[in-house]
């Protein structure tokens, strides 16, 4: 008897999307369209097409106003209405709703006699809540947490929208470029069937049927790339016929683990060398520069060979360039050069790929001779040899080694408002605790410890990501980028249902749950499962607050900071003072 074939399935696939999704729901997905048009010989053995739509898909039903997802929010799927229609409201200025309505409850900043008063008007109990009534509704299944707009035909006469009926897709751009969602859509009637993808089976979809493809690629060169580009100072000087000619030859691409996050802490226990080479080579040191990079999302790291390894030599996030300085010499200099360092995906890397000889022909001429990156030189220049010099040479070139290293191999560089603290400045007197347990309703919201380099410590504190991987799966939405801020993440005690989803996907233990309790110090519990009633708690920045984060305000001996990770030299500085 001829042994069984044996045809390995994605691990993944262990666990599918939606535990209850039947035969009789994977086969009326797949005889409609665009899924009945799919070839499914196109789709490898390991992952046929009605594995994909059996284990990377979810049918949700929602009710008129239910809210599908909202501007701003990072998400991780994409929605296929199945039946019924969706409304999107226009993301043009003055056209957005207002964040109570998204059940986004803003923090208003505190008064001068507010802030002095909480001194001694502060709870005298921890986790003090006056009351715990969130403002979501399930959904109209049962299984989802879903928000509920009110007054639905007022805002669709008083806002701009737009109707997306049955048989399109939306949602795709920012769930497989890990980007905030640009617009908010709610269904229009009752009964709405929408297929939620997990973007791992939108990939396959992409990958293996060219419609779908050209269908996302054209949606994405038509709604964001040339957006995108302006925004870059390098394309500051084109104009639009030029601006568009660079967007045609643009490719765009993503490398790395979409779900780092998951697996970073397994990651980090494995050697520095077996932790770069899981790190995929985006374009190698020595290779010839035919292609700019620009990261859309995520991070670089920029190494260079040093004896039979690598050294890392900065990295780069949203909105930087790699090859920029080759590309540019190349076109200056008869003498030819190749990538002088390697480029590689840390974690999950999303990135725009230009052709040498579109920026050369377009953007290099638009350039003043002060903005063009400088010529590499023909020699390497030499230092004459002084033991002294040389010492003390290598030993603060090591140091920014040091640090760059530790910065990127625990992911810090993802703060734009990491906590550092100078331990050789720093007394412990604790004002810096004493300060946030202040402003917060006498509860602090870091720890005073963390991974430390030298004098260096990275303190447990909510560095507000650059890329936010808690926000991923929050079923209500209650932590978010704070509406007109400057990217501070915060989290709606409101609408926060407890579930540590947000808590469990922080790859630096920053978010905590908490048992929150009455005046009395009495837990409160939930009235159908007496339970305790949990939220998630973390830094907000000081939100409330006049001055700012008050941690950094409080401390006496200007040994903390909050800092931006995204400038190296900037980092540098302030560890060297």
């Amino acid at each position: 008897m001829a042994a069984k074939a044996h045809i390995d399935r994605p691990q993944r696939w262990d666990v599918p999307y939606d535990p209850d999704m039947t035969e009789e729901d994977v086969i009326y997905i797949l005889g409609m369209e665009p899924f009945s048009n799919i070839d499914q010989d196109k789709f490898p053995k390991s992952i046929p097409l009605y594995g994909v739509i059996a284990n990377e898909t979810k049918i949700r039903k929602f009710n008129k106003g239910d809210l599908v997802m909202r501007r701003g929010d990072y998400g991780n799927t994409a929605y296929f209405i199945m039946k019924g229609s969706v409304r999107v409201v226009i993301p043009i200025p003055d056209n957005v709703l207002s964040a109570e309505a998204l059940g986004r409850a803003e923090p208003k900043t505190k008064g001068i006699w507010e802030s002095i008063s909480q001194h001694w008007k502060n709870a005298k109990v921890s986790e003090y809540r006056e009351r715990v009534q969130g403002s979501v509704d399930m959904g109209s299944d049962g299984k989802e947490v879903v928000i509920a707009l009110q007054d639905v035909p007022g805002i669709i006469s008083n806002k701009k929208t737009a109707q997306i009926p049955a048989g399109n897709f939306f949602g795709e751009i920012a769930a497989l470029g890990r980007t905030p969602r640009t617009a908010t859509i709610f269904a229009e009637e009752d009964g709405c069937q929408i297929l939620e993808i997990k973007w791992q089976g939108l990939r396959e979809l992409r990958k293996y049927t060219p419609s779908i493809k050209e269908h996302i690629d054209k949606l994405y060169r038509k709604n964001s790339l040339t957006t995108q580009l302006a925004a870059s100072p390098l394309f500051s000087g084109l104009n639009e016929e030029e601006l568009q000619k660079v967007a045609d030859a643009t490719h765009f691409t993503s490398v790395g683990d979409f779900d780092w996050h998951t697996s970073y802490k397994k990651t980090a226990q494995l050697s520095a060398a077996k932790r770069l080479d899981k790190e995929p080579i985006i374009f190698d040191q020595g290779a010839y520069p035919d292609s700019l990079v620009l990261i859309r999302a995520g991070f670089g790291r920029v190494s260079e060979v040093n004896g039979n390894g690598h050294r890392t030599a900065s990295y780069i996030g949203k909105g930087q360039t790699f090859g920029l300085r080759e590309i540019a010499h190349n076109w200056r200099s008869d003498k030819r050069v190749n990538y002088r360092y390697t480029l590689r995906g840390l974690g999950f890397t999303d990135i725009l790929v230009i052709p040498a000889a579109v920026i050369q022909e377009h953007v290099l001429p638009k350039m003043k001779k002060s903005e063009l990156p400088p010529l590499f030189p023909e020699v390497e220049p030499t230092v004459e040899f002084n033991p002294l010099s040389a010492s003390q040479q290598q030993k603060e070139k090591m140091s920014k080694t040091d640090v760059m290293e530790f910065m990127v191999e625990h992911r810090y560089i993802n703060g734009t408002a990491t906590m550092l603290i100078n331990l050789d400045r720093c007394t412990r007197c604790d004002d810096c605790v004493r300060a946030c347990a202040t402003a917060h309703d006498n509860n602090p919201r870091f720890v005073r410890e963390g991974k430390t380099l030298g004098h260096l410590m990275v303190a447990h504190s909510c560095q507000h990501c650059q890329d936010p991987v808690c926000m991923i799966g929050c079923p209500t939405g209650a932590i978010s980028r704070k509406e007109g801020g400057a990217g501070e993440v915060i989290i709606n005690d409101t609408t926060c249902i407890g579930c540590s989803t947000c808590a469990n996907s922080c790859p630096y233990e920053n978010i905590r749950m908490v048992e929150v309790r009455s005046d009395k110090g009495d837990l409160i519990r939930d009235d159908a499962t007496k339970m305790p009633i949990v939220k998630a708690t973390k830094c907000d920045l000081c939100a409330e607050q006049i001055g700012g984060p008050s941690c950094e305000n409080a401390c006496p001996h200007d040994a903390l900071v909050r800092m931006e990770m995204q400038n190296p030299e900037s980092l540098m500085e302030w560890i060297r003072r």
